[in-house]
């Protein structure tokens, strides 16, 4: 049996593996996407964001470990509790920044908000990186292992038990986000904010306030899905959210800016485009190209199909009216 027909055996493990990235990827990618559908504007420190929300769920867990509590506590309450402590943290950093670097700056330039999200992308990396040091005497932080069991799904599918937990929660968040925007008047009025400011203000909606409360919801999930990295991977660093968040962001652009669906099917594909290019790029090039070019194929997929679809996946034509 040659190495492709092994490959081919467990297709169905590298999709289970390409799902828990790719919606980990989603998640984030939808904090890029709702800021720029109302603002347009490329919040490059949200991917901080995200690694704050690691290290407030990751230091949840290990007080309770400290404590001698997670060993006696559900592996499910104590993820939901990090998740939910991280949610709040990352939620308030996230309206902070905006009320701090970004409304300030919102009439002027495009280029100036633009900057400004570098620099609180660099003040944030560091900040965590001198708290940890000053706190544990390293910059890094392994969480403690939840969940030990493995499943078998199928043939050649046995897929840890954090897997099923990180697609379930994040399936879940992205059905809430679905229905709030959908349903509630908030969500309803993030949708008339990011069609036309100007006419919802006059409208009598706060403009403000939509635009916080967006910062808030995709801060949050940012910290939601930050834990779940954690978990699933088990370290994390103050430069965790980088690459991660460059591939969110274009993950975000691969199913069309500013398009909450777009921002999940562009997560989704991006994780299973790179988990199966890492598998599968050896055998398929006869060893020329290996594993570690799984993002220069996941980003040439990416060019080939914005070629094709400026847009997007999912996105309207330039010119179409939203």
């Amino acid at each position: 049996m040659n190495q492709l027909q092994v490959l081919v055996k467990i297709i169905p493990q590298l999709l289970s593996d390409g799902l828990a990235l790719g919606f980990v990827y989603a998640i984030v990618a939808l904090g890029y996407t709702m800021v720029y559908g109302i603002l347009e504007f490329i919040n490059f420190a949200h991917s901080e964001l995200f690694m704050f929300g690691a290290f407030v769920g990751t230091e949840v867990l290990l007080l309770l470990k400290s404590a001698g509590i997670l060993a006696d506590m559900s592996p499910t309450v104590a993820l939901l509790l990090s998740m939910l402590v991280a949610m709040i943290f990352s939620g308030a950093l996230g309206v902070t920044v905006d009320r701090v670097a970004y409304r300030p700056v919102r009439s002027a330039p495009k280029l100036v908000p633009f900057i400004s999200a570098i620099g609180v992308s660099f003040i944030l990396q560091d900040l965590v990186r001198m708290v940890e040091e000053a706190k544990n005497g390293k910059f890094y932080l392994n969480a403690p292992t939840l969940f030990t069991n493995r499943i078998t799904l199928a043939p050649n599918m046995v897929v840890p038990e954090k897997t099923l937990y990180i697609v379930g929660l994040c399936l879940l968040m992205m059905v809430a986000l679905t229905l709030f925007v959908s349903k509630n008047k908030w969500g309803k009025a993030m949708r008339a904010v990011a069609q036309d400011r100007e006419t919802a203000r006059l409208m009598g909606i706060n403009v403000d306030k939509v635009i916080a409360l967006t910062f808030l919801i995709g801060a949050a999930l940012g910290g939601a899905a930050g834990t779940l990295f954690s978990v699933q991977y088990g370290s994390i660093s103050p430069y965790s959210g980088f690459v991660l968040g460059m591939k969110a962001f274009t993950a975000a652009v691969f199913g069309g800016i500013g398009k909450i669906p777009g921002a999940m099917l562009g997560g989704i594909l991006l994780g299973l485009i790179e988990v199966f290019g890492a598998s599968f790029l050896g055998a398929l090039t006869g060893g020329v190209f290996g594993s570690e070019y799984k993002d220069v194929l996941a980003f040439a997929i990416l060019i080939l199909i914005l070629i094709f679809k400026p847009s997007g996946l999912l996105g309207k034509p330039v010119g179409e009216k939203v």
